[in-house]
């Protein structure tokens, strides 16, 4: 069982799921003899995702497995040379396309552990090797780590909302952004901290376990809702939850308390019931009570209907009795949020006459957007439990000080020494070297095991969704020097 089945699910060959312009300057590249300057790319985001105080990183496995099946087949190369340019030439010569052909994977990648909690402006991967291998990774790595990582996020959040104690349920396929975007889903959901899932695809390629009840067909099929429930039970008398609220919801609880009794005098339980509409805190207290006067308590409410992390919050808060949340839409199509503004940008090139290493800066107008240059690498300070205290961006090209010293980058003033017996740890890996693997991945089940410890490592003002306090990321200062005299380099001086 493998956590990354790109290449069982779909055609052997994924190198064209890129942008045309990768491929335009990767053409360029060649032509002008660059195809080989060793190169260093960074992927990262900006800012957290809905409002919050962190992201979750994931998408390791399906890139690592993308990265391992990356080559041009026949049907690629056929594809590329039909392609015409806007004279009607052809858009690549066959003298490319045969170089394609002949393309082997030699990058070197360094990147995050899923599960691991990240902050705005951190490399989750760095790239290093040939400019124009480096330039085709960007669209594939970005595509896999921002949907993962985003939906990721949002399962920890609805996980933080639930507590550790209660079971949440991806129902959300139906609603997903086709097959793709609903076994993504599926996947990340798992890791951020669902317990299951409804998609019986998701449980064959990645391990996950499948859960579900019934709908409310299924009652109006029998017209009668207790005729209903008695055959579901009699169809799965160990593993039955009812849907009680096709027609009324309280005389729904009542019927599958009816059900319950017989199924007990055969000698099974009654899984749960489901609530899927209408005020679900006083639903679920006034069924929870119904369930215990019965001599039911051990009978679980499952919820559904459009939840996410503030409603679940809000129902607890008035004292919901609900313990499995079953979450579809909100968690699979990330909402409020429909992407995570993931970057992969150029930062280092290896100088022509090969003495070292030109750093690369991207300027903005918005201090925000303006890049980190340099061969990063995140080191995380920890408390004395093992907690992220802080973490540090410095350029592993260059040697650390004797006395570090953490600036922010948005705020200059704003610095922080590190005390030098201070315990941390570094974020990117080695994946691959020169190409070949060099680590073993965890399993899916194991990285979602690590996201919910990273993820309650954080404070909580960090971990809240209103109003987060901002984790401290700092650029190590003689980083945060260099990249300020790059800047005045390179932005124009106007006179006043």
């Amino acid at each position: 069982m493998t956590s990354s089945p790109l290449s069982s699910l779909y055609r052997p060959s994924l190198s064209l799921v890129t942008d045309l312009y990768q491929l335009t300057m990767a053409y360029g590249y060649w032509q002008q003899g660059l195809q080989d300057r060793e190169s260093v790319f960074h992927l990262y985001f900006r800012k957290a995702p809905f409002q919050g105080g962190y992201a979750v990183a994931a998408g390791l496995a399906l890139a690592v497995d993308w990265l391992e099946n990356l080559r041009f087949s026949d049907d690629d190369l056929a594809y590329l040379g039909s392609l015409r340019g806007s004279k009607g030439g052809v858009l690549f010569p066959t003298e490319f396309l045969d170089y394609l052909r002949d393309l082997k994977f030699t990058c070197d990648v360094d990147a995050v552990a899923e599960g691991t909690v990240i902050f705005g402006n951190e490399p989750i991967m760095r790239i290093q090797g040939p400019l124009l291998q480096a330039q085709l990774l960007e669209t594939a790595l970005l595509t896999l780590v921002n949907f993962q990582t985003l939906i990721t996020t949002k399962s920890a959040r609805i996980r933080e909302a639930a507590g550790p104690a209660d079971q949440i349920l991806e129902f959300g396929l139906r609603r997903a952004q086709g097959f793709d975007g609903g076994l993504g889903a599926s996947r990340a959901a798992y890791l951020g901290g669902a317990d299951a899932t409804s998609n019986v695809l998701a449980g064959q390629l990645y391990g996950i376990p499948v859960k579900g009840t019934h709908a409310h067909s299924w009652v109006m099929a029998f017209g009668d809702e207790r005729a209903a429930f008695a055959a579901y039970a009699k169809a799965f008398p160990d593993d039955s939850v009812f849907l009680v609220d096709t027609y009324d919801t309280l005389e729904g609880v009542r019927l599958a308390i009816d059900v319950a009794r017989e199924m007990r005098a055969a000698g099974h339980e009654l899984g749960g019931i489901r609530l899927d509409s209408g005020d679900l805190a006083y639903l679920s207290i006034q069924a929870r009570a119904l369930l215990d006067e019965a001599g039911f308590p051990k009978v679980r409410i499952v919820a559904s209907n459009d939840l996410e992390e503030n409603l679940i919050t809000s129902l607890k808060q008035q004292g919901a009795r609900i313990d499995t949340w079953g979450v579809g839409t909100q968690l699979v199509t990330a909402y409020n949020q429909a992407a995570l503004g993931g970057v992969y940008k150029l930062a280092a090139l290896r100088k022509a006459d090969d003495s070292g290493w030109d750093f690369t800066i991207k300027l903005s107008e918005q201090v925000a957007k303006t890049s980190i240059p340099g061969i990063l690498q995140v080191r995380r300070y920890l408390d004395d439990h093992g907690h992220p205290r802080a973490d540090m961006l410095y350029n592993t090209a260059a040697p650390l000080p004797d006395r570090l010293t953490l600036v922010d980058p948005l705020d200059a003033t704003r610095r922080r020494p590190v005390r030098p017996e201070a315990e941390f740890v570094e974020l990117l890996e080695p994946i691959f070297r020169r190409g070949q693997r060099v680590k073993d991945l965890p399993t899916l089940a194991e990285s979602r095991a690590h996201a919910q410890r990273q993820v309650q490592s954080l404070d909580p003002g960090i971990r809240r969704f209103l109003n987060p306090h901002t984790y401290p990321v700092g650029l190590e200062l003689t980083l945060h020097d260099y990249r300020t005299e790059l800047i005045l380099q390179h932005r124009p001086q106007k006179p006043a």
